[in-house]
């Protein structure tokens, strides 16, 4: 992943953590005077940046050392620690790369404190929001067909509607992944595992 870089930056990789997009392996890094990347590892032999922050250098004529120590992300936010210029906070907004869903869907994973050390495992609740995150994994891979794909968000929004249609569209999924590609298989059942659960939430995301 190249990026432009003056003589007077210094860059090297440092702390980072994981973003827990469901469905997807996004990890945010800190590069010192490189600034702040996010990328998608879901391919490891295709990593792709799919966002950044860089301030430039501290001094546009010499090199002072400075630069982000840490990126870390913590319910909802990213925060950047700053060598020399102070904390960063960031936001995630949806772009072609991330959609609100899936950005709503990360922000679902709460902790009352943090040690990205401990490598805790990321879970996520069943809920609709989750489903449409995969959802769009899948329409932006186009690894669903449109009409399975308006079956399955019709699914998602009529939750607690008639069990029967939501268990034949779960049905429908799996069988597809039978048929899918490694990644677009995973999220087919996944969604079709939130489809057929027994009651799906609607939590209201506010960060």
């Amino acid at each position: 992943m190249p990026a432009p870089q003056t003589e007077q930056e210094n860059c090297v990789a440092h702390n980072g953590s994981l973003i827990p997009v469901p469905g997807r392996d996004i990890m945010v890094q800190a590069w010192y005077q490189g600034g702040v990347s996010v990328f998608d590892f879901t391919d490891s032999a295709k990593p792709v940046e799919i966002a950044f922050f860089d301030r430039g250098p501290i001094d546009a004529t010499q090199l002072i050392a400075g630069g982000y120590w840490s990126t870390y992300w913590y319910n909802g936010r990213i925060y950047g620690s700053e060598i020399a210029r102070g904390m960063d906070v960031f936001r995630l907004l949806p772009s072609e790369f991330l959609s609100q869903n899936e950005i709503d869907a990360a922000s679902l994973v709460r902790s009352s404190e943090l040690n990205v050390q401990a490598q805790t495992r990321a879970t996520w609740p069943a809920t609709a929001v989750v489903g449409r995150a995969y959802l769009d994994q899948l329409n932006r891979a186009k690894g669903i067909p449109a009409d399975r794909a308006a079956a399955a968000k019709s699914a998602l929004e009529h939750a607690h509607g008639d069990r029967t249609k939501r268990e034949a569209v779960a049905t429908q999924l799996e069988q597809d992944a039978g048929a899918a590609e490694t990644h677009d298989a995973a999220h087919l059942r996944a969604l079709a595992a939130l489809i057929r659960g027994p009651r799906l939430r609607y939590p209201c995301v506010s960060v």
